[in-house]
């Protein structure tokens, strides 16, 4: 079984990468794929589960008690078998929901539901690495490998950096490692040459350069992944190619992040500074 974290920065398609690579990862490669969404908003499963709302594993904790938590009743099963939780958080503007995500770890942990026969434990997780919650999937061990989506926008490729300092900071006391960049394009210009460039400073490569498709869109309106709403679309097999990539790789590193000066001048090198 292997653990893998996706971190990035907010609103750069982690959970949409995620959802749609693990779909890909259970329909073309016959695998066996878990998805623990790590963010209070809880919609890193909704398109495994057809949109169906699911009740997080927060909510029952908070409204039912720890011995409540059982797998049947906060694991869902959607596409090709996917097995899907969310950690939830607490009520907006009260409590923390970092804290969140250390309790449904450990509690999916203690219950067992990380079973053996899995091939993949996807933590979709909630944005940067600036709170200790967040950080608990490669903190404390919990996932192996981290996978970065970023595009090749000036704040995704800070955004990048900063978590590569959290992957510094935790990577000898937890063993994590990192996997490589997923470009999640944008279209702007001269993408995969900067997030090409970044990604051999910082010690480590960009495994997939995931095009940018309004198949995606269209897909989501429809409460599906791409796979599951055409598997004959090349975006489906963009995501396939990024599956295959992951189960074949085995270049993991401790990132070398850059400083902001030299983060800087790679960002005008490229037009991209303000």
């Amino acid at each position: 079984m292997r653990k893998i974290a996706i971190y990035g920065k907010g609103g750069i398609g982690k959970s949409t990468t995620t959802q749609n690579t693990a779909a890909a990862l259970a329909h073309f490669h016959d695998k066996k794929v878990f998805i623990h969404g790590c963010d209070p908003k809880a919609d890193s499963t909704r398109l495994i589960l057809g949109g169906k709302p699911q009740e997080t594993l927060m909510d029952v904790l908070r409204e039912q008690g720890a011995e409540k938590v059982t797998n049947d009743k906060v694991i869902k099963v959607g596409f090709k078998g996917i097995h899907c939780v969310e950690s939830g958080g607490p009520e907006p503007g009260v409590g923390c929901a970092g804290r969140g995500v250390i309790t449904a770890i450990d509690l999916m942990e203690g219950n067992g539901a990380y079973t053996p026969d899995l091939d993949f434990v996807f933590f979709d997780v909630l944005g940067d690495v600036v709170c200790g919650g967040f950080a608990m999937p490669i903190r404390d061990g919990k996932a192996q490998e981290v996978y970065i989506v970023a595009s090749g926008e000036m704040m995704a490729v800070y955004a990048a950096n900063n978590i590569c300092k959290g992957l510094l900071k935790y990577a000898k006391q937890s063993g994590v490692r990192l996997g490589g960049v997923i470009c999640n394009s944008r279209k702007v210009d001269k993408e995969r040459e900067f997030i090409e460039e970044f990604t051999a400073a910082i010690g480590t490569k960009m495994i997939h350069f995931v095009p940018r498709d309004n198949i995606v869109q269209k897909a989501e309106f429809n409460k599906k992944t791409v796979t599951e709403y055409d598997e004959k679309e090349n975006q489906a097999h963009e995501y396939s190619e990024l599956g295959r990539k992951i189960i074949e790789n085995t270049d993991f590193v401790i990132p070398k992040p850059l400083t902001m000066d030299e983060l800087e001048k790679m960002v005008v090198k490229y037009g991209l500074a303000e």
